[in-house]
């Protein structure tokens, strides 16, 4: 595709789970965690028919500038909620910050 708003639904999945996971492995040791509760996920897509022999019907995601371009009758919302599991022991994934917080820098910026 030559248009970079536009990415499959499953590469913007991918991108989710990856974060994640990275989240998950910063925060090894940390001595505050955070468990991820269930994700929301809402999506402006467009369906469009892949030819060639490997071809199917894939959902693209759209940007909020594309999807103003877009027509209606080839657009939809998709929505869904992800809970990530861990693989390893099936209970909820924690994530968490390998330097210990602290309050310095509230209000810095005012």
């Amino acid at each position: 595709m030559s248009d970079f708003s536009e990415i499959e639904l499953s590469t913007a999945v991918r991108a989710i789970r990856e974060q994640l996971v990275q989240a998950a492995l910063d925060g090894t040791g940390a001595p505050i965690r955070f468990e991820v509760g269930p994700i929301q996920m809402d999506f402006a897509v467009e369906l469009r028919r892949e030819a060639g022999a490997k071809g199917g019907v894939k959902a693209w995601v759209l940007s909020a500038e594309a999807e103003a371009r877009a027509s209606r009758a080839t657009t939809h919302r998709v929505s869904f909620t992800l809970t990530p599991k861990d693989a390893a022991t099936g209970g909820p994934v924690e994530v968490g910050e390998p330097e210990a917080g602290g309050t310095s820098r509230f209000g810095a910026g005012r």
